[in-house]
């Protein structure tokens, strides 16, 4: 697996969003402070084959933005977009409706774009774990049970895209 390194320097722009704020991150240990960052690829290492070395690419702070107090909610808000995007995650049943699982749910209270965007996410994982299984067994399929099972993932991704059950607490 590929690891990410910081290497270096961040750029002077990316220091200068910085510097207001080293005072109180230094005078307060175990601080942390929210900030929206602009990386840039600058090395990469590619071991030679059969080497014990692992891959890694390095990174550097090239643009930096620490929001003040009144702008923090906003950023975290972004930040629990994100995350709910990148980890929505629910179960199919039977009919093909979608159900978000708790941890998902408890992440978008009083959210329908942030519900619908879980949902949406969480289905097209599941259909894409789905093709992945199909494809790996696609050798042994003939064209007929190929495109059947083209037909259920399309019936799927339909079905996600229709308004699904919401698993309630």
């Amino acid at each position: 697996m590929t690891t990410l390194k910081f290497t270096g320097k961040p750029t002077a722009s990316a220091m200068a969003a910085l510097e207001p704020h080293i005072g109180r991150l230094y005078n307060t240990p175990g601080a942390s402070c929210m900030a929206i960052i602009e990386m840039r690829h600058v090395e990469r290492l590619q071991p030679a084959p059969g080497s014990d070395k692992a891959a890694s690419v390095g990174m550097k702070l090239v643009g930096c933005e620490i929001p003040t107090r009144e702008q923090e909610g906003v950023v975290r808000e972004a930040q629990r977009a994100l995350y709910l995007q990148r980890t929505a995650r629910g179960t199919l049943d039977e009919d093909g409706q979608l159900t978000l699982d708790a941890s998902t749910l408890a992440l978008v209270p009083g959210l329908l774009n942030s519900l619908e965007c879980a949902r949406l996410r969480a289905g097209l994982d599941h259909w894409v774990g789905y093709v992945r299984k199909v494809v790996a067994g696609s050798h042994k399929m003939s064209a007929t049970e190929v495109a059947h099972e083209l037909e259920a993932v399309a019936d799927g991704m339909a079905a996600v895209l229709a308004n699904a059950a919401v698993e309630e607490e």
